[in-house]
């Protein structure tokens, strides 16, 4: 299977050792991957900022850039969610539709989906992580409602939870049992910008359900989330450090 993963441009920019890490869960896996330079963002952020057609050509450049890859790996629930309902409306230059957006869709899964859901808890388990703290675990609301993530709450299905699922393999680490598991942190991209009261109150309810749970760490599988949080625990000193799922899987986490 021919494998590719993808930095969203904020995590390039801002976090680039989250790439590494999940470069790094993902060689020890035994799993070939490459990593295209050519693709620098999936498009959401002016899409979602209502401005989809001056964003088309960052679409499309994804869709050339992954189109022969059977899996494209993205290390965010948003950018993922994005790829999966957009990509399919690609057009090739020449104008005429083409099945290399859809195909990109289809093959297009977030990092900790395709751990659980591809590679197997048995494997994962191989890796032999080792964190030994309390934490709260932040699942980002495109990866827990969009895809499928987690049970949200609304739901009455019976529950489920790929990412705690992932962290339970590894050593030492012992997941904080939140009073409300799957709120959001309250960045949600531009809303931020546009309801910046609004966003501040949700992330400061979030992180003092974190606190009030006993966590010592954070763990996330959005760096977005993380960055609008993180943000604030520094801004009241909280002294609470944030990772991404990838960052524990491959050892890299580590308490000051």
């Amino acid at each position: 299977m021919k494998t590719a993963l993808f930095v969203p441009c904020y995590v390039d920019q801002f976090y680039p050792r989250v790439a590494i890490a999940a470069l790094t869960v993902l060689e020890r896996l035994g799993i070939e991957v490459d990593v295209p330079e050519s693709a620098a963002c999936c498009g959401q952020p002016s899409a979602n900022a209502g401005y989809a057609r001056e964003g088309q050509s960052t679409i499309d450049r994804f869709v050339n850039t992954y189109a022969g890859y059977d899996r494209v790996i993205v290390l965010s629930g948003s950018c993922a969610m994005h790829v999966r309902l957009h990509a399919g409306e690609v057009m090739v230059h020449s104008g005429r539709a083409d099945s290399a957006g859809p195909r990109v869709a289809e093959r297009t899964t977030e990092f900790c989906a395709f751990l659980h859901d591809d590679v197997g808890l048995k494997r994962v388990s191989s890796l032999g992580a080792t964190f030994k703290t309390r934490v709260a675990i932040h699942i980002g609301c495109h990866g827990l409602r969009g895809l499928g993530l987690a049970r949200p709450s609304e739901l009455q299905i019976h529950p489920f939870d790929k990412v705690r699922a992932l962290l339970g393999t590894v050593h030492g680490l012992e997941m904080a049992d939140l009073s409300r598991p799957d709120e959001c942190c309250g960045f949600g991209g531009t809303f931020a910008v546009g309801e910046p009261d609004v966003s501040v109150r949700m992330g400061t309810d979030r992180l003092r359900d974190f606190r009030a749970q006993g966590a010592a760490a954070v763990v996330s599988t959005d760096m977005s989330c993380v960055m609008h949080l993180d943000g604030l625990a520094r801004h009241e000193r909280l002294g609470l450090p944030m990772y991404h799922v990838a960052e524990v899987l491959a050892g890299l986490a580590s308490l000051p």
